[in-house]
């Protein structure tokens, strides 16, 4: 990986910048004026920060200033052996240490997949966000039992999942790069080649694989709970406040009916933009159609890209 170019030819032109915590260094960019209103990108799985390379440079242009972290064994953040490091409670403890170093205020909130933790970080600290511009995730309790899809199940069992994930390199080759979108030919080699970098080894997909084993089957589980608590802290701090959905249409791990029972009514005032033809990873599916909604929600928020005074 010391050998990587990490631009990749120029599609992530971006300087890198590192947070140290207690197990391993993060990675981040941070892009545009200093003065700018912040806007907070964060990816999911397998994915890392070159999801928003699309993003970036729009962002900055109009003034925003631009946070994509990469969590703890994703993308250029360091890759620990021990699953242990990647439990939710860590990766949300993590972000929140890198936001506080940051002092961010009047943050709009950008999460996809995994990046709903960034969600976490939002109903602790409402008074540091200006808006919620919410693509396809989660972060809600489960309302009753689940009963998980094969492939989850097999990344779930012992042995197999580890064969699948960390062996086979499943998660990227067929998920990614498969089902999780839907026009395939706009991942490129190189773009394919960008997903695949920051995980060459068996070793280095202990993140990836620590996601799906960590997903609830029954309301009482504990990650359920615990999401239950940030689903009732959104509603209370976001219920009339700025929040704006954009969905893929055609995700097969978050469908429609997420959208229509559980976001809707959680947010009743939300603007809802659907995107019928773009899957899961709909950053790469329809990030033309997804950037100037992003621009028009901040520019109704507040008209341009530079920071009010934080009193």
């Amino acid at each position: 990986m010391a050998d990587t170019d990490w631009s990749f030819d120029g599609l992530w032109p971006y300087p890198p910048r590192w947070f140290d915590t207690p197990e391993g260094r993060v990675h981040y960019i941070d892009e545009g004026p200093r003065d700018g209103r912040p806007v907070l990108l964060v990816h999911g799985n397998p994915t890392w920060g070159f999801l928003y390379r699309n993003f970036v440079g729009p962002l900055v242009k109009h003034g925003y200033r631009v946070i994509v972290p990469d969590f703890l064994g994703f993308g250029r953040s360091d890759k620990p052996a021990e699953a242990a490091r990647y439990g939710i409670a860590d990766h949300t403890r993590r972000l929140d240490s890198l936001l506080a170093s940051l002092d961010l205020h009047e943050v709009t909130v950008v999460p996809q997949d995994w990046g709903g933790l960034a969600l976490v970080w939002a109903a602790d600290h409402p008074d540091r966000v200006a808006g919620l511009f919410i693509l396809n995730t989660s972060a809600h309790g489960l309302r009753g039992p689940w009963r998980f899809p094969l492939p989850l199940k097999l990344f779930r069992a012992p042995i197999v999942g580890e064969l699948m994930v960390k062996g086979l390199n499943l998660f990227h080759r067929a998920f990614l790069f498969r089902v999780g979108v839907v026009h395939r030919d706009r991942l490129t080699p190189e773009i394919k080649r960008a997903y695949l970098a920051p995980h060459p080894s068996w070793s280095s997909r202990t993140g990836v694989l620590a996601f799906p084993r960590q997903i609830p089957a029954h309301p009482d589980e504990p990650l359920s709970v615990y999401l239950g608590g940030v689903e009732q802290r959104l509603t209370e701090h976001f219920r009339n406040r700025p929040v704006k959905i954009v969905w893929a249409m055609n995700d097969v791990a978050f469908s429609p009916d997420m959208l229509d029972d559980l976001w809707a009514p959680m947010f009743p005032h939300a603007t809802i933009v659907r995107l019928d033809d773009a899957g899961h990873y709909l950053q790469e599916d329809a990030h033309e159609r997804i950037v100037p909604e992003l621009l028009e929600f901040l520019q109704d928020m507040g008209g341009r890209g530079i920071a009010h005074e934080a009193n």
